[in-house]
C-alpha cells in the first residue's frame, strides 16, 4: 500500500468563513452548494472503495456548518468534509508522489534538522499540522492535512536549497522537490500580493 501526497494553494480565509459564517453571503450559498455536491460525490467513491464512515462525508459537513456536535468523537468524515470545501476556493492540486510510510517524512525532517534547517519549514510542521479549524480525531492515521502559510515559501525555499547538497542521498530527491515547488510558490505569493489577492495558504493533503 502508498500513501498520496498532493498540495494546492488559495484563501483559507474564505473556507473558515463558509463554515463558520451565520448568515451565508448569496456567493457563499452558491459555494455550499459545490461542496455539498462535491462531499456527495466523496460519499459515492468512498462506498465504491469499500470505505464504510460511521457518519458520511455530508452529514459531517452539515455538523461543521451548523457548529453542531459531532455525531461521533473521531471519524475520518470531518477531515474529507474539510478538503472538499477546500478544493474550490484553492488552485487544482499538485501531485507531489508516492509513499509507503507516512513517517518517512519524520526522517526527512531529523536529517533537515541535523543540518540546521528551521523547524517551522521542515515537514512536520506543515504536512501533519492539521487544518487551521478544529476537527473531531479522525481515528485512523489517514487522511492527514498539513497547511503553509504561503509568505513561508520561499524561506523554506531558500533553507532547502542550502543544505540539499549536504543530504543523505535518500532524501535529496523529494527535499529538491520542495525547494523547487516552493520557489514557484513564494514567486506565485509576491504575485498575488501585487494583484491584491489574498492566497495566503499552502494546503496538503496525505490520503
Amino acid at each position: 500500500m502508498s500513501y498520496c501526497l498532493e498540495m494546492s494553494t488559495g484563501d483559507m480565509r474564505g473556507v473558515i468563513r463558509l463554515l463558520t459564517a451565520v448568515e451565508r453571503t448569496q456567493k457563499q450559498e452558491l459555494m455550499y452548494a459545490i461542496v455539498r455536491e462535491r462531499c456527495e460525490k466523496a460519499d459515492a467513491r468512498l462506498r465504491e472503495e469499500g470505505i464504510a464512515l460511521e457518519v458520511s462525508v455530508l452529514r459531517a459537513l452539515e455538523e461543521l456548518v451548523e457548529g453542531s456536535p459531532p455525531s461521533v468523537e473521531s471519524c475520518p468524515a470531518y477531515t474529507y468534509a474539510f478538503r472538499e470545501a477546500v478544493a474550490p476556493h484553492f488552485s487544482d492540486t499538485t501531485d507531489l508522489g508516492a509513499w509507503r510510510r507516512p513517517s518517512w517524512f519524520f526522517a526527512l525532517d531529523s536529517e533537515l534538522a541535523r543540518h540546521g534547517v528551521p523547524s517551522e519549514v521542515r515537514p512536520a510542521s506543515f504536512l501533519f499540522n492539521g487544518p487551521p479549524l478544529r476537527l473531531p480525531h479522525p481515528g485512523d492515521a489517514m487522511p492527514q492535512i498539513g497547511v503553509l502559510p504561503a509568505q513561508r515559501a520561499g524561506t523554506l525555499a531558500h533553507a532547502y536549497e542550502r543544505v540539499l547538497h549536504r543530504l543523505d542521498p535518500e532524501f535529496t530527491e523529494t527535499a529538491g522537490r520542495f525547494a523547487d515547488l516552493m520557489s514557484f510558490e513564494a514567486r506565485e505569493w509576491e504575485t498575488s500580493r501585487r494583484l491584491g489577492r489574498t492566497d495566503d495558504t499552502i494546503f496538503f493533503w496525505f490520503s
